[in-house]
C-alpha cells in the first residue's frame, strides 16, 4: 500500500476542515475518497465543494461496507463516536476518531474491544499532543527533571460561553444531545493532556454545578480533586461562566515546578531535591535555592494535520501513534468520574463502575429537555466548540 483511501463520516465544521487540508495535499499518502452525512444541507454542501472523484454517501453502512476507503475519520456528535467506530472495525477499516472517545466509558470499552479484535490502527484526534509546550513538559517529567510529582493544578476557565451559544441548538448542553457540559464539550483536550502528562489518578472527588451560570441542564462549573498512587494530588477547575478566564497548568515536583501559561513554559528549578533539603537542613527557616528558566518550546505545531499525518504514517510505515485510540477512554474516565462523584456525593475510585455511571446518565437522558428525535436524524456533525 502506497496510499490510504480515507472516508470522512460527518461533513460539518470539523469534517469539512479535515477534508480541505487533505485535498490540499497536506497529508502525504492520504487520498480523500468518500464522505458521509445524512443531513440534506451537509450533503448538498459536500457535492458543491468536493471533487467529483470523492464519493458521497447518505448511508454510513454503505460507505463502511464498500471498497471506497481503507480508513475512516469520525467527526459526528459525541454519542455516535463509539457506535460508528465499532462498525468501522467490524468492516476492517482503520479508525481516526474526533474527541471525546464517547459519552460514557461503557460504550468506549466496547469500542476498544472491537479495535483490539480487528487488529486495525486506531487513533484519537487529540491534536493538543502535538503542541511543543505540552510535548516538552511531558518529556521533562518523563526524563525525571522535575522529580516525583507532588501536585498538579489546572485552572482552565477561559471557556466563557454566553447563553446565546447554548440557545443556538436544541441538542446543546443537554444530557440527551451532548451527554454533558463543559467536561464533555470544552475540556476533553485538557483532561487528556492532564492524564497524559501526570498519569491517571486512583480516585476523584468532584463538585459539579449544573446550570449554575446558564439556563442549561448540564455542568457549567467544576472543581475536582484527585489522588495518585505515589501520594501526589491534583486539582482541575473549569467553567464556561467566568470572564476573563484563566488557563494555567502548574505541576510541582521534588525538583521544582513547571508552569504553563500565556503560551510559555517556565521551569522553577531547585538546586537540590526538596526531600533531601528537608532532611538535611538544620536552620529554623529556609528553603532550597531555585532558578527560573523559560524553556524553549519552538517547533512545528501541526495540530489536526499532525495527528492525521501520524495516523496515515502508522498505516503506511508503522509509525508510532501520537494518540493511540485505546487511550481515549482515560480522559472520558476522568470526566465520568467527576460527574459520578457529584451525583453520588462520594469520592470515586478509578476505573469507575461503568454500569453505575450509565444508570445515572440514562436517568438524566430520560428527563432531558432536548426534543426527542430518532437516531437516524440526530447524526448531525459537530459544530464549533
Amino acid at each position: 500500500m502506497n496510499k490510504v483511501k480515507l472516508g470522512i463520516i460527518g461533513y460539518g465544521s470539523m469534517g469539512s476542515t479535515h477534508a480541505q487540508y487533505i485535498l490540499d495535499g497536506e497529508v502525504p499518502g492520504c487520498e480523500l475518497s468518500c464522505v458521509f452525512d445524512n443531513d440534506p444541507g451537509k450533503l448538498k454542501k459536500a457535492r458543491e465543494e468536493l471533487p467529483v472523484h470523492v464519493a458521497i454517501f447518505s448511508d454510513y453502512n454503505e460507505l463502511l461496507s464498500s471498497c471506497s476507503c481503507d480508513a475512516v475519520l469520525i467527526a459526528t456528535p459525541h454519542y455516535f463516536h463509539s457506535e460508528l467506530a465499532v462498525k468501522a472495525f467490524e468492516n476492517q477499516k482503520h479508525v481516526l476518531c474526533e474527541k471525546p472517545a464517547g459519552v460514557y466509558t461503557l460504550q468506549v470499552e466496547q469500542m476498544n474491544a472491537a479495535a483490539k479484535k480487528s487488529g486495525k490502527f486506531f487513533s484519537m484526534m487529540f491534536n493538543q499532543r502535538t503542541n511543543p509546550i505540552y510535548l516538552k513538559a511531558k518529556q521533562m517529567i518523563d526524563d525525571g527533571e522535575l522529580g516525583a510529582i507532588k501536585r498538579s493544578v489546572w485552572i482552565i476557565t477561559d471557556w466563557y460561553r454566553p447563553q446565546s451559544y447554548f440557545n443556538a441548538g436544541t441538542w446543546r448542553a443537554t444530557w440527551k444531545g451532548e451527554g454533558g457540559g463543559v467536561l464533555l464539550n470544552q475540556d476533553p483536550h485538557q483532561l487528556d493532556l492532564w492524564q497524559w502528562i501526570c498519569g491517571m489518578p486512583l480516585r476523584i472527588n468532584a463538585f459539579c454545578y449544573f446550570g449554575k451560570y446558564h439556563d442549561i441542564e448540564v455542568e457549567d462549573d467544576v472543581t475536582a480533586f484527585a489522588e495518585y498512587e505515589n501520594g501526589a494530588t491534583g486539582v482541575f477547575i473549569t467553567t464556561t461562566g467566568e470572564a476573563p478566564g484563566t488557563n494555567r497548568f502548574e505541576i510541582s515536583g521534588d525538583m521544582g515546578k513547571l508552569v504553563i501559561e500565556d503560551n510559555k513554559l517556565l521551569f522553577y528549578k531547585l538546586e537540590m531535591s526538596e526531600r533531601k533539603f528537608n532532611s538535611e537542613f538544620k536552620g529554623g527557616f529556609g528553603q532550597p535555592d531555585n532558578t527560573v528558566e523559560e524553556i524553549d518550546t519552538s517547533g512545528e505545531n501541526p495540530q489536526h494535520k499532525g495527528i492525521t499525518r501520524n495516523f496515515i504514517n502508522a498505516i503506511l510505515h508503522r509509525e508510532k501513534l501520537i494518540a493511540p485510540g485505546l487511550e481515549g477512554i482515560n480522559s472520558l474516565m476522568l470526566s465520568n468520574a467527576m460527574l459520578l462523584s457529584s451525583w453520588t456525593g462520594k469520592m470515586v475510585d478509578l476505573p469507575i463502575d461503568s454500569k453505575l455511571y450509565k444508570k445515572f446518565l440514562d436517568d438524566k437522558i430520560a428527563n432531558s429537555n432536548i426534543v426527542k428525535k430518532t437516531s437516524n436524524v440526530i447524526l448531525e456533525t459537530n459544530g464549533t466548540y
